[in-house]
C-alpha cells in the first residue's frame, strides 16, 4: 500500500493505508459509511475519511461512483484486480449491496454501434433484488 501511495506522490499515512487496505479487502464498492465500519472504531474520523476518499480517488488509486441512490462508492484500483477498465456494477434495491458485474457488451440488434454512442463513456448499473433479499 505504501508503494501505491508513493507512486502517486503522496504520504503513507496510517489513516491513508487503512483506508486503502479495507477497499483491497472488500474488493468491491464501499461507500464511505462501509469503509468506516471497517476501520478500527474511534482512530478516524469522519471527515478525514472523506478527505482520504476524495484524494485518493482524485489521485487515480480509486473509482467513485454514483449508482443511482445518491450514495458515492470508492473501488480500489490496483495490480490484484482487473478494474482498470469501467466495469458494471448490481446494486440490490433491498439491502444496499453493491456487487461486480462482469463486462457487457452495448450494441444495436444489428451489431454495429450507434453513431451517437461513438466516444462515449458508458457506467452501466443495474437495480435490483439480490437473492438474499428475495429469500427473505
Amino acid at each position: 500500500m505504501r508503494t501505491l501511495l508513493r507512486d502517486r506522490g503522496l504520504r503513507a499515512t496510517a489513516a491513508r493505508i487503512g483506508v486503502l487496505e479495507v477497499l483491497h479487502e472488500q474488493r468491491g464498492p464501499m461507500s464511505h459509511e462501509g469503509v468506516m465500519a471497517q476501520l478500527p472504531e474511534g482512530v478516524h474520523d469522519k471527515a478525514s475519511i472523506w478527505r482520504i476518499l476524495s484524494d485518493l480517488a482524485d489521485n487515480g488509486l480509486l473509482r467513485r461512483m454514483d449508482l443511482g441512490d445518491r450514495v458515492w462508492r470508492y473501488e480500489l484500483l490496483d495490480d490484484c484486480r482487473s478494474v482498470t477498465d469501467d466495469h458494471p456494477h448490481f446494486l440490490c434495491e433491498g439491502c444496499g449491496e453493491v456487487r461486480c458485474l462482469p463486462p457487457l457488451e452495448i450494441r444495436s440488434p444489428d451489431g454495429a454501434l450507434p453513431d451517437a454512442l461513438l466516444g462515449a463513456e458508458f457506467h452501466v448499473r443495474v437495480m435490483g433484488t439480490c437473492a438474499a433479499c428475495r429469500a427473505a
